[in-house]
């Protein structure tokens, strides 16, 4: 199997599922290099310890996928100095401020009703499939400003899973990177010391109860079908990642040399 070079993964105190993509292999044999592109969930919470951390890596650039109602949830990112904070709102599979609200509150009943019987994961599907189809503009000034000046680059959304997950995975595409490889990184964020953090009520009974955690256990997942559903849908618009690249997000033949000479080990 396909594995990321090893590392010794820092643990930041209130930032989840940090970590460097450095080390995983392209088709043709070369690596992204270490240092260059990080992944993680929102940096509203991180304490000084982490700051300290983060202000470590040389970041150019944090791009947060999160949207206002997020933002109004969590709060801002912190601020690390010189660093360039561009806000790039992605769909968000939970919806957000009132699902949010849901689960606080435990609304059995409500939850029940968006997500039993498989709706949940159709959920998860469906905004994997419209990120990658209807989100190229976005992916696309990712990418470009990759290309010209802003690593190294940290990308986040929420919990690192979904929005980050899938503008990373776009990203190794771009690079040439593994289709294996790509899901490994993704499937990652599934560890038990990763996974994000709800905020429920005190007074909701049902809050913490078996069968909420089973409704939203679709949400917190990262599943391989997701993922699946997204390449799937490169494939069914665009025919091809190629096409999709070129058409969809708009990188020239130029641009791309540009990334894979940024973001790669050196042939």
């Amino acid at each position: 199997m396909t594995q990321q070079a090893p590392e010794t993964e820092p643990v930041l105190e209130q930032v989840r599922n940090f970590r460097d993509v450095g080390g995983l292999p392209t088709v043709d044999g070369r690596r992204v290099r270490a240092g260059r592109l990080f992944r993680s969930g929102h940096l509203a919470h991180a304490t000084a310890q982490d700051t300290a951390f983060l202000s470590s890596l040389g970041l150019h650039t944090v791009f947060d996928f999160r949207n206002a109602a997020d933002q109004r949830l969590e709060g801002p990112d912190v601020e690390l100095p010189g660093v360039r904070n561009v806000n790039i709102p992605l769909t968000d599979p939970a919806d957000g401020a009132e699902f949010w609200a849901m689960v606080r509150d435990g609304r059995l009943d409500q939850l029940r009703a968006i997500l039993d019987d498989g709706k949940a994961a159709g959920r998860m599907t469906d905004v994997y499939r419209t990120i990658v189809t209807e989100r190229t503009d976005e992916h696309g000034r990712v990418l470009h400003a990759l290309a010209e000046d802003s690593v190294p680059a940290l990308m986040h959304c929420a919990a690192g899973k979904d929005r980050a997950g899938l503008s990373i995975a776009v990203t190794l595409l771009a690079v040439g990177v593994e289709r294996e490889a790509i899901e490994a990184d993704y499937l990652e964020s599934n560890a038990k010391h990763r996974r994000y953090k709800v905020h429920r009520s005190p007074d909701a009974a049902d809050g913490m109860s078996p069968e909420v955690m089973e409704l939203l256990s679709p949400l917190f997942e990262a599943r391989a079908a997701y993922l699946h559903a997204a390449f799937d849908a490169i494939e069914e618009k665009w025919g091809g990642v190629e096409t999709y690249l070129a058409e969809g997000l708009r990188l020239s033949p130029a641009t791309r040399a540009k990334l894979r000479a940024t973001l790669l080990d050196e042939a």
